[in-house]
């Protein structure tokens, strides 16, 4: 049952050996295959990586929740077509597994353009994030997305979500 808990620091798997890859590990890599496609604007990688059934559930900073696989892919193009840069780059990555369902909690360091961007420019922000992923046949899908927005440590002001 509880087994591939490792402690220490974690060494990235380079390429697709997974021989002795920790169930961990596998679901990192689900998690970062969900940011990749993300960062690449490809809805068919966005698909590819969300758990159709049950209904999944997107909550994006300041948002309203997304509930349904179609929807969810409507919103996903809605974002990937007024979004033309964005990067993550994750830290205080820590991941979870209990048999059939895990979960990868972290800090989204963004920078990106478009909607809310400076003209010419790029914007930066930070959000907590936990991802529920569930073990299919076809592997770790992503089944819920939560994103929420860090207090500014200077101001302790938040924008109110509607």
């Amino acid at each position: 049952m509880g087994n591939g808990m490792t402690d220490g620091p974690r060494q990235g798997t380079g390429g697709d050996g997974a021989r002795g890859a920790t169930v961990e590990d596998v679901v990192l890599n689900a998690n970062t295959a969900f940011y990749n496609a993300f960062e690449a604007g490809d809805l068919d990688l966005m698909a590819a990586v969300w758990l159709p059934e049950p209904d999944p559930v997107c909550i994006h900073p300041g948002n309203a929740a997304i509930s349904g696989y179609a929807e969810m892919m409507r919103a996903w193009a809605m974002i990937f077509a007024n979004t033309p840069y964005i990067q993550f780059f994750l830290t205080d990555v820590q991941v979870r597994v209990d048999e059939d369902v895990a979960y990868v909690t972290c800090t989204e360091n963004v920078l990106s353009s478009g909607e809310g961007a400076p003209e010419d420019g790029f914007a930066g922000g930070k959000a907590l994030a936990t991802n529920v992923f569930r073990r299919t046949s076809t592997g770790w899908r992503l089944w819920i997305h939560h994103a929420s927005p860090v207090l500014s440590s200077s101001g302790g002001r938040q924008e109110e979500a509607e």
